[in-house]
């Protein structure tokens, strides 16, 4: 009445068809979750353009924006200038930015990086391991992360301006 059973070759098939996608999923990292909004911040350990090596837990006890960029991304051309205001304006008050370069040579993002005028620490993650942990997939994104390495807001599409980078950086930090 409910036609005909499949037959067991295929329902064997399917089944090592499904047990290889979980495992490839687990393999590949796509079974971790990336940071969410008011959870702490994955911490890692990267080189900065210039070679020094940064923790992210280095930054604790400051509000950090941790932004990420590549040479070839027009609307991270538009947010990088600033990003770089707002570093300069609250730098003494206790925020800090951390750039993070998505894939690209370092000579390439060393250029792109002084040709902007930025000041501030940025990161050098050519196989996009720090992109892959916070789940970005696409360009500008960055995070808010408080004082207590808390994740408190995500900001995707190049929508950063001095002025919003101010007023949540007045809103996360702590009196």
């Amino acid at each position: 009445m409910g036609g005909a059973p499949a037959p067991p070759r295929l329902l064997r098939a399917l089944g090592i068809f499904a047990f290889l996608l979980f495992a490839w999923g687990i393999l590949t990292g796509m079974g971790s979750k990336p940071p969410q909004i008011g959870g702490p911040a994955s911490d890692f350990q990267a080189e900065t353009l210039e070679g020094q090596s940064v923790r992210l837990s280095d930054y604790r006890g400051k509000v950090l924006l941790l932004t990420f960029w590549a040479t070839w991304c027009e609307p991270c051309k538009k947010e990088l200038p600033e990003i770089q205001a707002a570093y300069e304006k609250h730098k003494g008050e206790g925020f800090a930015v951390l750039g993070v370069n998505f894939g690209e040579k370092r000579e390439e993002a060393e250029a792109f990086a002084k040709k902007m005028g930025l000041s501030f620490p940025s990161l050098f993650d050519r196989k996009i391991n720090i992109a892959e942990r916070y789940g970005v997939v696409s360009l500008p994104v960055s995070f808010f992360i408080d004082s207590d390495g808390i994740i408190r807001e995500r900001v995707v599409g190049g929508l950063l301006t001095e002025e919003g980078i101010s007023k949540t950086f007045q809103q996360i930090r702590k009196p």
